[in-house]
């Protein structure tokens, strides 16, 4: 980081740059920095040097942080607690110069649930690509002015969001080799997210639906693999830095790679992070290609972070396109994912235990959970009881498998339109709803 003169504080970088600061996770690193970088901002707006911060200026970087009607970019008091984490840390850190942290003694407020939370139905979200990502005009005819040239990935990785429930930085690291084999005869397809990838560390099973396994394979043989043969090409693969050879995989489990002086090295694909997948490379006749998924137009492979400019440009479309209020962003689509599920399981569940007693069914509900139980289990939401989750993860894990087979064929998007006809937090196709009212 530099100062306001241009030149870095010495003390600062060194605790950017220390072994405690550099141990934390990928994600957790970028935005911790972040709020640092921040907290010295509006420390510099005050005229107070970051050293010499008392309670008082951190009482006054809550309020201007969460409060303050004069900040447009505030923040709830739930993301506050992640700038209060970091501050502590930094200040921890930095204890060897002999700095007193402000935030010792500092509690950060309750937390508040967000209120405006979003949803999307089945009808809402294929209007939502069509026009935005896909490039149509609300007649659903080809736009004449549309000048997209990734459709066919956005679309691919937009279908695999609403699929599939990850986040969106989880998605964005996934590996080729990672992807199961493809049988059509399979509705949905059993993949696992690497602990490294996974918010907190915690990876888990993730279930990717028939329709989005197809639009994702239509994208690697079509736009990826010409993405590709350009990079070749053009040279580019050989100009990245810190690539790193993959010589041989194991199935979805390990992969060998070139070592970092001689010979070889196996580790398992559940302990490589993001920034490393981004460098991996292997050999093809063609030359090198990269094992990452997801790449740019360049071919190069594509940085988690760069997914939040395609929902950008795809909302400022629809907004010129004349529809208000009809925005999506990629937590939108895991919000509509578990919606869907938690729809599908309370129908089942019905089903199953419909002629049960209300004792018989608390019963079930205690020994294999219930909607909830299996949203979370989608979600990959870690368990907080030890013993449900070291007792009762397979039984949850079965019923979800049942559950896929269930909702095979089920009328999802019939249901959840008519389920949530009118909530005022869940958004539906626009146009459907104009052609209803005339």
């Amino acid at each position: 980081m530099l100062g306001p003169d241009g030149r870095p504080d010495l003390r600062v970088n060194a605790c950017l740059a220390s072994p405690k600061w550099r141990n934390l996770g990928f994600r957790t690193e970028r935005d911790y920095t972040y709020s640092v970088g921040v907290w010295l901002n509006f420390l510099l707006a005050m005229g107070v040097n970051w050293w010499e911060a008392t309670e008082e200026d951190a009482q006054e970087f809550l309020f201007w942080r969460v409060t303050d009607p004069e900040n447009e970019d505030s923040i709830q008091t739930n993301s506050f607690s992640r700038d209060l984490a970091a501050l502590k840390k930094f200040y921890k850190v930095a204890k060897p110069f002999k700095v007193i942290s402000p935030f010792d003694d500092f509690d950060a407020p309750a937390a508040t649930r967000q209120e405006d939370v979003k949803w999307l139905d089945p009808s809402g979200y294929r209007r939502w690509v069509d026009l935005g990502i896909r490039g149509l005009d609300l007649s659903g005819r080809p736009d004449k002015w549309w000048r997209g040239r990734n459709e066919q990935r956005d679309t691919a990785f937009c279908d695999g969001l609403y699929g599939n429930g990850l986040r969106v930085s989880e998605w964005a690291s996934v590996v080729l080799p990672e992807l199961p084999f493809y049988d059509r005869r399979r509705p949905y397809f059993t993949c696992q997210l690497a602990d490294a990838c996974a918010k907190g560390g915690y990876g888990h099973e993730y279930w990717t639906p028939r329709s989005a396994m197809k639009s994702l394979l239509s994208y690697c043989e079509g736009p990826r693999a010409a993405a590709v043969r350009r990079a070749q090409a053009a040279g580019r693969y050989e100009r990245v830095e810190r690539r790193r050879l993959v010589i041989a995989t194991e199935g979805t489990e390990s992969v060998i790679l070139q070592g970092l002086v001689r010979g070889t090295e196996q580790k398992p694909w559940n302990d490589i992070g993001p920034r490393t997948r981004l460098r991996l490379f292997k050999q093809t006749p063609q030359g090198l290609e990269p094992v990452a998924l997801w790449l740019n137009e360049d071919g190069l492979p594509r940085d988690g972070r760069g997914w939040e400019h395609t929902f950008d440009v795809a909302n400022e479309r629809i907004d010129q396109l004349g529809l208000e209020n009809f925005t999506c962003t990629a937590h939108m689509l895991r919000h509509s994912f578990a919606l869907k599920w938690y729809s599908i399981g309370k129908l089942v569940y019905a089903a199953q235990v419909g002629h049960l007693t209300e004792d018989e069914q608390a019963d079930f509900r205690d020994q294999f959970g219930d909607a909830w139980h299996l949203v979370q289990t989608l979600l990959g939401h870690c368990q907080v009881e030890t013993t449900k989750s070291v007792y009762l993860e397979p039984f949850r894990t079965l019923a979800v498998e049942t559950l896929l087979l269930h909702a095979d064929g089920f009328p999802v998007e019939s249901f959840v339109t008519r389920t949530f006809a009118g909530h005022p937090r869940v958004r539906t196709d626009p146009l459907a709803l104009l052609e209803m009212a005339g």
